[in-house]
Parts: C-alpha cells; structure tokens; sequence
C-alpha cells in the first residue's frame, strides 16, 4: 500500500505564506501582540491562527513548487509588507495613549514620573501614558475588541489578494490618515488637562505678580498634581469609553465590508 504525499510540499509553500502574513500582523497587534505577552505564546497563537485560515486562504495562492524561486520569494516579501502595514496600523492606534499620557503628565507635574510601557515593548514612558496603555489592553479583552484584531487579519486576503500588486498610493494615504487620527485622538483625551492647565498656569502667574514674595513653586506644586489626578479619575470612565470606540473605528478600517 502506498501513500501519495506528492502534495505535502504544495501545502507546506502556501502554509508559509499564509503564517508570513499572520505572524508579521500578530507580532504588531494591539492586544494579542502585546511585548509583555512571551514570544513563544505569540508564535504558538500564530501558528494556530494559520492553521484556522489556511483553508479559507489556500484557494487565493496559485502558486505550488513547480513555481521559480523569484515568484515563491516576491509573494514572500509581499506577505510581509501586507503583515506590516496591517499590523503597525493597528498598533498606532494605542500609541495615542502613550503621547496623550505625556500631555497629561505634563500639565499635571508628572512628566519625571517615568515608568516601562508594556505596549512600547519595554521602552519607558510617562506613568500616566503607561496606566493608560494598559488599561486600555485590559478593557479591549474584557468588551471582546480582540475578535476584530482577528477579522481584521481574516479579511486582510479580501482587502489585499495573495500576489496581487500593493495599492501603494491607496497604503500611503492610509497610512497618513493613521498618524493624523494618532495625534488627533491624544489630543483629545487630553483637552481637558490642557484647558485646566492653561487657566491654573495662568492664575499662578497673576498671583505671583500680585504677591512676588509668596513661594510659588511650592504651592503650585502639590496642588498642580492634586487637582491633576481628581481629573483623571472623574474624567477616566469617559475617556477610555471614548477611546474604545475610536478603537473599534479604527480597525473597522482593515475590516472589509
């Protein structure tokens, strides 16, 4: 009795394509990506996620190993810029956090108040930035906005076909609608800081003109945090509650239809 296998090798060529494209996404993703999360947890998921969607993606390769080796490495290479351009997208919707965290911390007089931002990959950044970061992790696992991270990988072989020539022009502009959305959110979420800030800031400076020998510094400062944080926890339901749906907005993006 023997088996035919002729068509493993068919299989294991597409297989690689599809966990290209998965992988490279799956590493930059908001959530399940996150730099806290071990790397073999992310690859294990990875692989698992080619493994669903090779059956829906495997009818779009027209490619076997009969294929020359500079068509098998140019589909490869576009396999990882569609990952990359998908995945780095999503992911600067939760660099918002981190620059409207700065914004926060420093109206507040907390912009020495340094710590790691478990979404930055171990880089250092504002305390506040950080709690934001990950409570905004928490909050898309907990309202079940994961499931659009994975639609958005599923309909990325609708949005770009397997070996089709990259919209380059259409990328770009998405692209810079991306990075315009990043700063327009921050700035946002952080209005109300800038707006107390500027009127604190503009009070302390009056007084001191009025009573130059009043010590300024020491009483602007504790008071500059207090109020700072007050605003925060009255003001942190909204905030995140806005900044999920702008999330959900944002990936809706790479969702087709």
């Amino acid at each position: 009795m023997q088996f035919d296998v002729s068509f493993l090798p068919d299989i294991a060529l597409v297989f690689m394509l599809v966990f290209a494209r998965i992988g490279t996404m799956l590493m930059l993703m908001p959530a399940l990506g996150e730099g806290s999360i071990s790397t073999r947890v992310r690859l294990s998921l990875a692989v698992l996620l080619t493994l669903i969607f090779y059956p829906l993606a495997q009818p779009l390769y027209g490619i076997d190993t009969a294929t020359g080796l500079p068509q098998v490495a140019q589909m490869l290479a576009l396999e990882f810029a569609v990952g990359f351009f998908i995945g780095l997208g999503a992911r600067m919707i939760t660099y918002a956090l981190s620059v409207a965290g700065m914004i926060i911390a420093n109206q507040t007089g907390l912009a020495f108040a340094m710590a790691t931002d478990p979404t930055m990959d171990g880089q250092q950044g504002a305390v506040i930035g950080s709690f934001l970061s990950l409570l905004a992790v928490t909050m898309v696992f907990a309202t079940n906005l994961h499931y659009l991270v994975i639609a958005a990988m599923n309909d990325s072989f609708t949005m770009f076909p397997p070996g089709a020539p990259l919209p380059v022009g259409d990328m770009a502009e998405m692209a810079t609608t991306m990075v315009a959305d990043l700063f327009t959110v921050a700035m946002r979420l952080s209005a109300p800081f800038l707006v107390v800030g500027l009127v604190f800031y503009f009070g302390l400076g009056l007084l001191n003109k009025l009573m130059p020998q009043m010590q300024i510094f020491f009483i602007a400062m504790p008071v500059t945090i207090g109020v700072g944080a007050l605003m925060l926890f009255a003001l942190l339901t909204t905030m995140m509650m806005w900044y999920l749906s702008h999330f959900e907005m944002a990936l809706g993006r790479f969702i087709a239809g």
